[in-house]
């Protein structure tokens, strides 16, 4: 009740610019999402497949792990999007630097 009516009492801005975080629910479905991504890599790793197929797969499931992290438990789906182009160039720029590596490494060859 004190919660309610402390709510009501905050300016507009502060009242609905972080409203519709998901339940706990939300979060337990996400981890297991990411319990599975995590399963799929590992099988991946094991399963033989050549390195042309297996570096790029793994390279998605990264990227996919790594957005669900970053909107769900780092809240940024809610947040404003100034913070995401952060992310995003941070993700760039380790993509550049992580395809750098495997091309100067001659990982596909």
């Amino acid at each position: 009740m004190a919660l309610e009516q402390h709510e009501a009492e905050l300016p507009a801005e502060h009242t609905g610019s972080h409203g519709g975080h998901p339940s706990a629910k939300e979060y337990v479905r996400i981890a297991v999402i990411l319990f599975v991504l995590t399963g799929l890599e590992i099988g991946a790793s094991y399963a033989g497949v050549s390195i042309g197929i297996l570096i790029p797969t793994l390279w998605v499931l990264a990227i996919v792990k790594f957005a669900l992290v970053v909107l769900w438990f780092m809240h940024l789906r809610f947040d404003d999007r100034r913070y995401a182009r952060f992310f995003v160039m941070g993700l760039s720029g380790a993509s550049v630097l992580y395809l750098i590596v495997l091309i100067s490494l001659r990982a596909w060859a």
